[in-house]
């Protein structure tokens, strides 16, 4: 895997508008952080009304609203835009780019801190949850762009067949509705057409050409693999 010249980013240098940035964290001592489905609809529900400057009280949206009234507001003053998620066991991708100043910082902030306060007092436990702050890749040219759409919308590939990427899949075809059926990724909103954490308007289109399932596929696999394959 020839990705040696991303480094992790400085967490003193800043987020800059207009670029595109691949943030990630996960559980301490590699612990499982998504238990049950509840889990993860909290971190998406998080997702989406987090993501503006209004200074929003979670545990007050839940006294007379159901997620699914919740989930389908429209947020006002977003801060970043949402290019693919993708939320595994133990930690998660996001792709993201700030639409105000420090955007990206003040969002995975409320969002880390947001679950963690849910997830402990939920287990009743106390402590960290996750492993610092967050990690981030600053996405600095188009075929990266493209691979890491791949790589967050693969990433739930190795549940199924933990070994597809080094010997191959085992059953392409289950593997392929297994990704694409996904229910904790961005790919359902893109198959869909139908954006509720994702803001695709700031991004390259790279998805509008492939309206099939099979289209769909095909391109991440073949960006995934044309990008590990080229020497840099």
């Amino acid at each position: 895997m020839y990705l040696c010249y991303h480094i992790l980013m400085n967490r003193k240098v800043p987020f800059v508008e207009g670029e595109y940035y691949h943030v990630y964290n996960r559980g301490v001592d590699k612990r499982v952080i998504f238990q049950d489905v509840v889990d993860y609809k909290r971190l998406i529900l998080l997702l989406k009304i987090l993501n503006t400057t209004q200074n929003i009280i979670v545990r007050d949206l839940f006294k007379n609203k159901t997620y699914e009234e919740i989930i389908s507001e429209k947020i006002a003053d977003p801060i970043v835009a949402i290019g693919a998620y993708c939320l595994m066991p133990n930690h998660f991708h996001i792709l993201i780019t700030p639409l105000v100043e420090k955007g990206v910082e003040k969002y995975m902030q409320k969002i880390q801190t947001a679950y963690t306060m849910y997830f402990n007092n939920k287990n009743e436990r106390s402590g960290a949850l996750l492993q610092g702050t967050f990690k981030s890749q600053h996405l600095d040219t188009d075929e990266y762009l493209k691979y890491i759409y791949s790589y967050i919308h693969l990433n739930p590939a190795k549940l199924k067949d933990k070994d597809w990427k080094e010997k191959g899949p085992r059953d392409f075809q289950s593997l392929k509705e297994f990704v694409l059926s996904y229910k904790y990724s961005s790919i359902g909103e893109y198959l869909k057409d139908d954006f509720v954490i994702i803001n695709n308007t700031p991004f390259p289109t790279y998805m509008e050409d492939y309206k099939s399932k099979e289209e769909y596929f095909k391109m991440m696999v073949d960006d995934w693999l044309r990008y590990q394959n080229t020497e840099v």
